[in-house]
């Protein structure tokens, strides 16, 4: 009888070892899987926050160019584009393009940046205040300035204003992994400007 009394304790201890193992193994897939979805979920959560700030930096160089339209529109002739101008140090400068996007373009699409026409790079380039760019990675630093491209459209179809597109590129700021590249986003609007105003269907 004690004979067998001591094989049941020996497997029992075995047993026991091997359960623990088992819970040890399970932990540890457990854990390591935790720290990789940890650093996956981080690195979403910085591609989403590089993708807002190019997207915001684009619309403050659209909303710029709409300003700078309902203001000089009606001084500006139209010209073929063919090179890049600074707002902030040339904003007399600005030009509106009768070449338009995104036909004009080498790419043929505004997505691929830098924008060129004859191989020449063009577009608006417009630094907003308090925007910092920088050409190594840093917090709070875009890549580049954003740009922009104002194209002429002729008479609107309501025959009254005239028509142009706005097309604008902003930059978040540079990667940390060393290969120099930034997230970007382009936006396109249309944009009417008309002297007085008018309210079809208003009373009279």
């Amino acid at each position: 009888m004690s004979g067998r009394r001591g094989v049941s304790r020996t497997a029992q201890a075995g047993m026991v070892l091997i359960s623990a193992m088992l819970l040890l193994l399970i932990i540890t897939i457990l854990a390591v899987s935790m720290f990789r979805s940890f650093g996956v979920q981080e690195m979403v959560a910085g591609n989403v926050r590089e993708k807002q700030r190019a997207l915001h930096a684009a619309e403050a160089a659209q909303q710029y160019a709409e300003w700078w339209l309902s203001n000089n529109s009606g001084t500006v002739v139209p010209i073929t584009c063919n090179s890049v101008v600074n707002a902030n140090t040339d904003p007399a400068g600005i030009q509106i393009c009768s070449n338009t996007f995104p036909t004009s373009l080498d790419s043929g699409t505004p997505a691929t940046v830098p924008w060129t026409i004859s191989n020449n790079a063009v577009g608006t380039q417009y630094t907003p205040p308090n925007m910092t760019v920088q050409t190594a990675p840093g917090a709070g630093t875009y890549a580049q300035a954003p740009m922009f491209y104002i194209s002429y459209l002729g008479t609107c179809a309501d025959g009254v204003g005239t028509c142009y597109q706005i097309d604008a590129v902003g930059y978040g700021g540079l990667s940390t992994t060393g290969n120099n590249t930034a997230t970007v986003a382009v936006i396109e609007s249309t944009y009417e400007v008309s002297s007085g105003v008018t309210c079809p269907g208003c009373l009279q």
